[in-house]
């Protein structure tokens, strides 16, 4: 398998494509840089019927003020509500008519609007697409008729208790920098969300340097960019460059340590890590290993410690999020309120021992068997690979073969876990509960003192 010598997409020449990666089975990866500065990349896989694409936006929860905080998702519902070609109705129908998929999602860093067909009704694909991300309306009763579901979407995040958890804890890890707000905004800011104001962050920030427009399966570039072409016409001009990749050092940002939601549930729910690595990091292939060891699977240091001996909680796991200019490392546990302070205990045991004496030779072997696995396993379908397509795409401007990738886990040794494990595990802790505690004083003392 061969990889192009041009990795930078917004380096990249408007008008000219590149081939990224060829496999002497007929699989090919190409990229074009359109005029406007909007970047098509394609991953031909032969010997599949179906076909993903998806339009990904570099423009996400981070990228509001407060006073529009979920401004991006409040969009991204709004967008599929009515277009200057067809209804709400038109485009669920058309959609199901052939028996295809069609969403979008919002994250802190961009949002994306995606289709799943038969590789026949690729053209249909991206019709629906492109009108829903460019010709949108944004009429003011579809406004109203979006806000009650966002709500209702807040809402059923308040009565999930993870959910909750996890957009505590960033709260609690990145206090009031945007990243620790959450994507769904808060009921505050929904309801006093005007029209003007959402109408406005779309044509400001839905523009062709920002977005790629990925596609995997049986897909022929050329046919692709056809496609493009004649969907968006005379917006594809002018001599703009695709955005670089976000980048940057992430300022301002303090540390809650503690959050409490309180909540009359049958167990706790807790989160507690630190500030780790951002996306750009060489060394997030040793993160990744850290992490699986931790708390990736059943083999894991904290799986085994917390539930296979002790059987104190039914889940615990550890997890990382990155970002452009920051990230975090995190442990998740749920169990009986009573059992909390037992947990949190051996929580602190597992990480201290691992700053300690590292990682076993096994442990760091089984971990990069699970990322392996995982990464292989989770390119089985179209959609996994669009997906790895775009976002590597508005992340990084380059593309990386999932070749390169298990090559890259593979160097990394024992050694430079453990040096990374001594510098993250010796961080500051901050943690979030959600659970039937009325005041933090009430949380179990060992929480409070990880966090010191």
């Amino acid at each position: 398998m061969t990889t192009g010598s041009l990795r930078a997409g917004h380096q990249q020449t408007p008008g000219s494509t590149k081939v990224l990666d060829r496999a002497d089975n007929g699989l090919a990866v190409r990229r074009t840089v359109l005029p406007g500065g909007l970047r098509i990349i394609s991953e031909q896989i032969p010997g599949v019927r179906s076909a993903s694409i998806g339009i990904w936006v570099a423009v996400g929860s981070r990228d509001e003020r407060a006073t529009v905080a979920g401004a991006a998702h409040y969009l991204e519902h709004l967008l599929f509500k009515g277009t200057a070609h067809r209804t709400a109705t038109d485009i669920a129908e058309e959609i199901d008519a052939v028996g295809g998929e069609l969403n979008a999602f919002t994250a802190k860093e961009h949002t994306c609007y995606y289709a799943h067909v038969l590789d026949e009704d690729l053209p249909l694909a991206v019709d629906l697409l492109t009108d829903v991300v460019f010709d949108a309306l944004c009429e003011p009763k579809d406004v109203e008729t979006e806000r009650g579901v966002v709500l209702e979407e807040i809402a059923m995040r308040d009565d999930d208790p993870e959910d909750l958890l996890h957009d505590a804890f960033c709260s609690a890890v990145l206090a009031d920098h945007p990243l620790g707000r959450p994507v769904l905004g808060t009921e505050k800011s929904i309801t006093e969300m005007t029209r003007t104001a959402l109408n406005g962050f779309y044509r400001r920030r839905y523009t062709l340097p920002k977005m790629v427009i990925a596609a995997a399966g049986n897909v022929d570039h050329g046919a692709v960019l056809r496609l493009v072409r004649k969907a968006l016409r005379d917006r594809l001009g002018g001599d703009s460059a695709p955005v670089a990749p976000r980048r940057g050092r992430v300022r301002g940002v303090g540390t809650r340590r503690l959050v409490l939601h309180t909540d009359d549930t049958e167990q706790v729910h807790m989160m507690l890590g630190m500030r780790a690595l951002d996306r750009h990091d060489e060394r997030k292939y040793a993160l990744s290993v850290l992490n699986a060891a931790l708390g990736g699977g059943m083999s894991s240091r904290l799986f085994q410690e917390v539930r296979e001996r002790r059987g104190l909680a039914y889940q615990v796991y550890s997890s990382v999020a990155s970002y452009s200019d920051t990230g975090h490392l995190s442990v998740y546990t749920g169990c009986q309120p009573g059992a909390l302070g037992e947990v949190v205990g051996l929580i602190r045991e597992v990480l201290a021992d691992v700053v300690r004496d590292g990682l076993s030779d096994a442990e760091v072997a089984r971990a990069k068997g699970q990322l392996r696995g995982g990464l292989v396993l989770g390119m089985e379908d179209t959609n996994s690979r669009m997906s790895r397509l775009g976002k590597n795409e508005l992340s990084y401007g380059e593309y990386t073969s999932v070749s390169e990738t298990l090559e890259r886990i593979d160097r990394v040794t024992g050694d430079e876990v453990a040096v990374l494990a001594r510098e993250l595990l010796g961080r500051p802790v901050a943690a979030a509960v959600v659970g039937p505690y009325d005041h933090t004083d009430d949380v179990p003392d060992e929480v409070h003192e990880v966090i010191r």
